[in-house]
């Protein structure tokens, strides 16, 4: 058994208004170390928008930030990208976190950076 398998994790996923995540991910990176990360784009449609603006074509994109962590440092990470994103503010977004119950381990290869 590999080590990233053997090791507890959970996945922290943020669903945040568009531009945000970019800057989030370089945080994650430069200032805490974490490499697992993924982006998705979605469109959808806030629980307080009026119903008048509820219909079809009235939705905003979304950023679907996913973070993979080792259990024991998922409570910290999670308290850091809610603060970080600034999901405790309105229309911030929301996030959560759960188990992750299988991943396959890949490190890319080191390689001299371009000049």
């Amino acid at each position: 058994m590999n080590q990233f398998t053997s090791i507890p994790h959970k996945v922290i996923t943020a669903i945040l208004p568009k531009g945000r995540s970019n800057e989030l991910v370089r945080k994650l990176v430069c200032e805490q170390g974490i490499t697992r990360v993924n982006i998705n784009f979605a469109r959808g449609a806030g629980r307080i928008t009026p119903l008048q603006h509820r219909g079809v074509g009235e939705t905003t994109e979304k950023e679907i930030l996913t973070i993979i962590v080792e259990e024991h440092q998922a409570d910290e990470i999670f308290e850091y990208v809610f603060f970080e994103a600034e999901i405790n503010r309105p229309h911030g977004g929301l996030m959560y976190q759960q188990p992750l119950h299988a991943a396959t381990l890949f490190n890319l290869p080191d390689i001299e950076e371009e000049k």
